[in-house]
């Protein structure tokens, strides 16, 4: 009876030992696991993150100032014609937009809403006749340098405004003697000038560019017959 007692026990500590190890095996393989839960976790939290980036978010608007088909004047392009007014996403962003069509240039320009006070209406019949005025005045002479000059005249052409162009048109006009007198960066600049004015005053006027350009000579005195 001892001797069966002793294997009943022996057997029954076997069976204890090889529960107890099978239990272990399961821990571990359950912390092998856990990095894997982890990362899991981690992607689908970067996942979720990823997707709020994406949402569209929406710019402040404000009232429009100009309506489709109306013609304005961006300084750095010139007259443009409004062609649509609608959202488009720049950025992630949602924003309200102008599209500006250059004939010129022959491109068209998205412009913010937000950002319409750089645009400016065309002129006005007096102000058109106050520009034709200082056309006819004698060109103001500096005593700078011409590459200071040229920064001024620059700065004036790009600010889009009618009387800057209209000074600039002034100060570098030589008459009949255009090409005779001025080097290659005064006519640059004085071509630009003038196109801006010629363009805006052919709509303003409602006349065709000969027209147009034919009145602006004579304030000028450009092309004219020699008496």
């Amino acid at each position: 009876m001892p001797r069966r007692r002793k294997k009943i026990i022996k057997y029954k500590k076997k069976k204890l030992k090889k529960r107890f190890y099978k239990k272990k095996v399961k821990a571990k393989q359950i912390d092998k696991n856990k990095p894997e839960q982890e990362n899991i976790s981690r992607i689908s939290k970067n996942y979720e993150q990823k997707i709020e980036i994406v949402k569209i978010k929406k710019q402040a608007t404000e009232k429009k100032i100009f309506k489709i088909k109306d013609y304005a004047v961006y300084p750095r392009h010139g007259v443009g014609q409004i062609m649509a007014f609608g959202p488009k996403v720049i950025g992630g962003i949602e924003v309200q937009c102008y599209e500006i069509k250059f004939k010129k240039d022959k491109a068209t320009g998205l412009l913010p809403i937000n950002k319409q006070s750089h645009l400016r209406h065309l002129s006005s019949i007096n102000q058109v006749n106050k520009v034709i005025s200082i056309l006819k005045e004698k060109p103001k002479k500096k005593r700078t340098m011409w590459s200071r000059r040229a920064q001024e005249y620059e700065a004036k052409i790009v600010s889009g405004k009618i009387y800057d162009l209209a000074e600039v048109v002034r100060d570098l006009n030589k008459g009949n003697d255009i090409l005779g007198e001025q080097s290659y960066s005064e006519r640059q600049l004085l071509e630009k000038a003038y196109d801006r004015i010629l363009k805006e005053f052919q709509i303003v006027l409602g006349i065709s560019q000969e027209q147009t350009q034919k009145k602006l000579d004579k304030a000028l005195k450009r092309n004219q017959p020699a008496e």
